[in-house]
């Protein structure tokens, strides 16, 4: 849907969640702002680097609120549209919530692309957000160099059924939904060189709403969710480790992959997000001296709609696994562990 003769993708200078600030900055950047103060109902703010902020209301009802935008990583508008609305609304499924309207942010170059590809980018957010079960309730939009989408979205949630990136605790099985690769997927779709099928696959993992969440949060077993997306796999694995104050180990054969990611890492389709993400990991990080490069790239790949990282009991792991499996994640995998020790993460 939405074809044109312009390539959306050449009109960023970094597609979805590849063109975050990447986290070593955006620390810097916190590190002086204050925090969200002393307000007794806001059970999550901006102190854990957790996906969305959540508060509470008299009667246990917990409001969920978020905010995702970025540049297109496709061509095609529809599709940049139903990508960015996944990823936005993720955030709350990640809280343990349910999502019940969003509103539109959209920054558009006028002169650049016609309005029939921004109504496609926009029916593409309606249609996702359709697919969620809630409306587009309003917006804002404006003039930017940059094609730019997104969302703003609540939901809610029970104050018992809220789970953070800063509940894991040791002995923890991790479990991760989404295979890796929808940064070197981004970037072989950019150069026009991504294999036969591969494209439909990308649109499938990254149009996939994560709204197993919801279901997991319900769980006790289930101690800390949060969904994996620009800082990749290894900085949003350091961000519930720095959160929770603990060490996680991660079974690098373990982790699940698109069908093409290896070969297109080989090949050297990687994103300049991966490399800065490694780098602000900085000490955090440890890998296997034998490790390869092409490796350290799809476990710093920016995922744009990628999967949830799952932290629960290991005795009921099993369980759990097959539960998300059967939700539709057939490449869900347990990845990982937790254990006592420094917040730091060790791939073996």
């Amino acid at each position: 849907m939405g074809g044109s003769t312009v390539r959306l993708s050449t009109l960023a200078h970094g597609g979805g969640c590849g063109c975050k600030l990447d986290p070593g900055v955006l620390r810097g950047l916190l590190a002086d702002q204050p925090m969200a103060g002393p307000f007794e109902r806001l059970l999550v703010g901006n102190e854990t680097s957790d996906d969305a902020a959540v508060w509470a209301l008299d009667d246990g009802t917990c409001v969920i609120a978020t905010t995702d935008f970025f540049t297109p990583m496709v061509d095609d508008g529809f599709d940049f549209g139903r990508i960015a609305a996944t990823n936005a609304i993720s955030d709350i499924y990640a809280m343990g919530g349910k999502p019940i309207m969003a509103l539109a942010i959209l920054g558009m170059p006028v002169g650049k692309i016609s309005s029939e590809i921004v109504a496609q980018i926009l029916k593409g957010g309606a249609s996702l957000c359709a697919e969620a079960g809630i409306p587009v309730a309003g917006g804002h939009s404006i003039d930017t160099p940059e094609p730019i989408y997104g969302l703003a979205v609540i939901g809610t949630c029970r104050r018992e059924e809220v789970r953070r990136n800063a509940d894991a605790r040791a002995g923890d099985a991790l479990i991760l939904t989404k295979p890796l690769g929808v940064g070197v997927y981004s970037a072989a779709i950019r150069r026009e060189a991504l294999p036969e099928g591969g494209y439909d696959e990308f649109i499938a993992t990254t149009t996939r709403l994560n709204r197993i969440g919801t279901e997991l949060a319900r769980d006790p077993n289930v101690h800390a969710l949060t969904d994996v997306t620009g800082f990749g796999f290894l900085g949003h694995g350091l961000e519930l480790a720095r959160g929770s104050d603990v060490s996680v180990v991660i079974e690098a054969d373990a982790v699940p992959l698109l069908a093409h990611a290896e070969a297109l890492a080989r090949d050297g389709f990687v994103t300049g997000a991966s490399r800065r993400n490694w780098a602000a990991y900085g000490e955090a990080v440890t890998l296997p001296a034998d490790f390869s490069e092409w490796r350290r790239h799809l476990l710093t790949d920016p995922q744009t709609s990628g999967g949830l990282l799952v932290s629960c009991a290991a005795e009921r792991a099993e369980t759990i696994l097959s539960t998300i499996r059967d939700a539709g994640f057939a490449q869900a995998a347990i990845v990982g562990r937790i254990e006592t020790g420094p917040p730091v993460i060790a791939v073996v």
